[in-house]
């Protein structure tokens, strides 16, 4: 059984990179099933209208990466 969900992408923030089928993979401000958006990273087909497997990530914990990586 699919379970039906809904998605907006808010803000496209960065493209990271792109295949030879067009796929990209990108980081983003999405909102899943109007809740508050969260940032994403995951690969999009062309036009977003399939999506594969990512990550979503809080404000907090998108805060902790980022410094995590600022510190390397």
């Amino acid at each position: 059984m699919t379970q039906e969900f809904s998605y907006e992408i808010v803000e496209e923030i960065a493209v990271l990179s792109e295949n030879p089928k067009g796929w990209r993979k990108e980081f983003n401000l999405v909102s899943w099933n109007e809740r508050p958006p969260k940032f994403d990273l995951r690969d999009w087909a062309p036009n977003h209208e399939k999506m594969g497997k990512g990550i979503t990530l809080s404000n907090e914990e998108f805060e902790t990466l980022r410094d995590a990586i600022k510190s390397m």
